[in-house]
């Protein structure tokens, strides 16, 4: 388990945390739409070699989270986008789910599938170049949610598919993720999220999983959007830190914290906060984000501006890259991406 335990170590190095650019088939249509692109395989695959070439995004991406149909592509050129990252010593993972079902017998509530078949798949996907995997399960909180019946299948599913990634040789990203959807306050996504967290962790030890090589990746500890009192950026610091050392264990080497809906510019707010706190915790805090990271770079790309998009995706990973260290500033926002330096490699 050493192997793993160094790969989950380098991919939550000082400074650089992930990009996550695994979206499914419907999700990358719906943000192509945003910006009147044709969601095809040719300008999927532009828009990522986009991003995966961006000179100077693997100062502060340690790793980046792939879809199935891109760990397969080739850039314009014929060069795998797995060479690529590789190349530029960012390690490529995969996601190995098949997405939120709904959980039978209980209504609102839903479980994630792709244990079926996945020991093969992860096979194949370390063949292929990955090396590490991502798994999402996502937990509900409303008026009698989330129960104990959904919080102990998904802890089940999470400690299956990372006990079947480390067999593989794959790091395991475990992403019990509460979702921020709802009325419900800061002080009651704290106490699911520690539930949830405790749980997957209780199963973890169960299925024989190594603590030293996998990553969390887990929601901060927010208010609900529909919350009349928002908590401050200070607050969700402080509550996501408190409920992260009740409950994971120190052996974990980082987490990598997903946005979950929240702005490009707050979540950078966010990991700040907690890497500037003074307090120490036995691991990383570091970025997991998909959305966060890609949303201006999107709309800068629109389909055509390379150099825009690559621009706006390395500001918001330099933004990020500095939030790891507790020295993002607001100020940072009004840096322009000098439009002189060419910043899309071809090599």
């Amino acid at each position: 388990m050493s192997d793993l335990s160094t790969t989950a170590l380098e991919i939550v190095a000082p400074g650089k945390g992930i990009l996550a650019a695994d979206e499914s088939a419907p999700t990358i249509k719906k943000r192509f739409d945003s910006i009147q692109v044709d969601s095809t395989e040719d300008n999927r695959r532009d828009y990522r070699e986009m991003l995966f070439r961006t000179k100077g995004a693997n100062e502060h991406v340690s790793g980046v989270i792939l879809f199935d149909e891109t760990l397969r592509q080739k850039a314009k050129d014929g060069t795998p986008l797995v060479d690529i990252l590789t190349s530029q010593g960012v390690i490529p993972g995969i996601k190995v789910d098949k997405g939120a079902k709904n959980l039978a017998g209980a209504p609102g509530e839903k479980v994630t599938e792709g244990l079926d078949g996945l020991r093969e798949r992860l096979e194949e996907y370390r063949g292929l170049g990955a090396r590490f995997a991502k798994w999402r399960a996502v937990i509900a909180i409303g008026d009698g949610l989330p129960s104990t019946y959904c919080l102990d299948t998904n802890a089940h599913a999470l400690a299956r598919y990372a006990a079947l990634c480390q067999e593989a040789g794959l790091v395991p990203i475990v992403e019990p993720e509460v979702l921020m959807d709802g009325p419900h306050t800061i002080e009651r996504c704290e106490e699911v999220t520690g539930e949830a967290l405790q749980r997957t962790f209780d199963e973890l030890h169960r299925q024989r999983v190594v603590l030293e090589g996998i990553l969390l990746k887990p929601n901060m500890v927010l208010s609900g959007t529909e919350c009349k009192t928002q908590a401050s950026v200070q607050d969700v610091a402080d509550a996501t830190v408190r409920c992260f050392n009740r409950h994971v264990p120190a052996a974990v080497p980082g987490i990598v914290f997903l946005s979950g809906g929240q702005s490009d510019e707050v979540a950078t707010a966010h990991l700040n906060a907690m890497n500037a706190m003074d307090c120490t915790h036995p691991w990383e805090l570091s970025f997991s984000y998909g959305r966060a990271l890609q949303a201006p770079a999107l709309k800068a790309w629109a389909g055509k501006d390379v150099e825009a998009g690559a621009g706006a995706y390395l500001h918001r990973a330099k933004c990020n890259g500095e939030a790891r260290y507790g020295r993002y500033t607001e100020a940072m926002e009004a840096a322009a991406t000098t439009r002189g330096e060419k910043l899309v490699s071809q090599d």
